[in-house]
């Protein structure tokens, strides 16, 4: 639990800084994605977790295996 509320944290943290020293870039890429399909958007959005995941996994190790 402690680590998911770092990762918010962590996430709260880099958005804030992207907004704030590049707020026109932001806006743009907001207005994008609101204008982008939906099966776009889930795509991306499936495939950033799939990633996401895969990269916990890498950095943390998989708990199976050392059931194993």
């Amino acid at each position: 639990m402690r680590d998911l509320l770092i990762a918010l944290a962590l996430m709260l943290a880099l958005e804030g800084l992207a907004f704030a020293a590049f707020p026109g870039a932001m806006r743009r890429a907001m207005r994008d994605a609101a204008e982008t399909p939906e099966g776009v958007l889930r795509l991306v959005g499936i495939a950033s977790a799939v990633i996401g995941i895969a990269l916990v996994w890498a950095i943390r190790g998989f708990p199976a295996i050392n059931l194993l």
